[in-house]
């Protein structure tokens, strides 16, 4: 079965914070998991796709990069983005088609915005996902801390689905590379 690891807004001044807004929480621990994550898919041939918000850091500079802890691979593809969906404006959709992707792993910033729409946009567009629990990161809102708004989210991610596809939570320890959808089908 053909997968991809997509690593959504995992861009410098996400991560860190810029301009006055506040990075990620636990960024350190967000980091080393997405590298081991890495790893593992390149050891299971997963493509490697990461996804770029233009609107980080104006699309420019050092901000607007993949954070300069992350071990991008050189053959992975990049794609930009210009809205909080990754499959909106954007060749990702074509990629996993054209690829006969049938699951993703997906991990990155920001949970309650970029990483729930691809989700949600993925299971729809049938694939089945594993999102990684601890390999996404948000920072606190007015009315909840980041660590509420992870845990709310693995919580209603896990198990969300589409007829067809749905999603499923699994953490960077775990095989992520081999599905268990079918278990529950």
């Amino acid at each position: 079965m053909k997968q991809v690891l997509l690593i959504i807004d995992a861009q410098q001044a996400l991560i860190e914070g810029e301009d006055g807004e506040q990075g990620v929480i636990e960024k350190e621990r967000l980091i080393d998991n997405i590298n081991t994550v890495i790893k593992k898919a390149k050891e299971e041939k997963a493509f490697i796709v990461f996804v770029r918000d233009i609107d980080v850091s104006k699309g420019e500079g050092p901000g607007f990069e993949i954070h300069k802890n992350i071990n991008v691979p050189s053959n992975a593809v990049i794609f930009n983005k210009a809205a909080t969906n990754s499959f909106y404006g954007t060749e990702l959709n074509a990629y996993l088609k054209e690829h006969n992707v049938k699951h993703l792993v997906i991990m990155g910033c920001q949970t309650e915005y970029c990483i729930d729409t691809a989700v949600r946009t993925a299971t729809v567009s049938q694939f089945d996902v594993t999102l990684v629990g601890d390999g996404h990161s948000t920072s606190d809102s007015e009315q909840l801390s980041a660590k509420q708004i992870i845990l709310h989210h693995n919580r209603i991610l896990h198990g969300h689905y589409n007829v067809d596809n749905f999603s499923m939570v699994r953490n960077s320890d775990e095989e992520l590379f081999t599905p268990t959808h079918r278990e529950y089908r």
